[in-house]
């Protein structure tokens, strides 16, 4: 299993992290762009260049759910970026998928088979 997240759309909700029986996530600081670069497998266009997606942060700028949406650091709580480090031992449970705000999580099954983040 290959798991990561698109950084300029992770909002930092920290939902990935508290779902995934496995624990697949950490959520790292938005200013330490090699260590959330080298933490996943995500595709050169979903790596983090210090910027979030505008619609994204159009979208949930001026929610007030209790997260830090886009904050640098990680209070335990929210904030941060979130990055895949453990892919491998992803189940497919598909909790992250269901719960990422930013609907920025693909995984990629041993068949190949891409599944994508779908927040309602």
């Amino acid at each position: 299993m290959e798991v990561w997240v698109n950084k300029p759309k992770c909002t930092g909700c920290q939902h990935c992290k508290d779902v995934c029986p496995v624990g697949v996530f950490e959520l790292m600081n938005r200013n330490d762009k090699d260590k959330i670069n080298g933490g996943d497998p995500a595709p050169e266009n979903e790596k983090w260049e210090g910027k979030s997606d505008p619609a994204v942060v159009e979208k949930w700028k001026d929610v007030d759910d209790g997260h830090r949406h886009f904050a640098d650091d990680n209070d335990g709580t929210s904030g941060g970026m979130s990055v895949a480090v453990n892919g491998e031992a992803c189940i497919l449970c598909q909790a992250c998928l269901i719960e990422c705000e930013g609907e920025c999580i693909t995984i990629k099954d041993d068949t190949g088979t891409e599944y994508k983040s779908i927040y309602a």
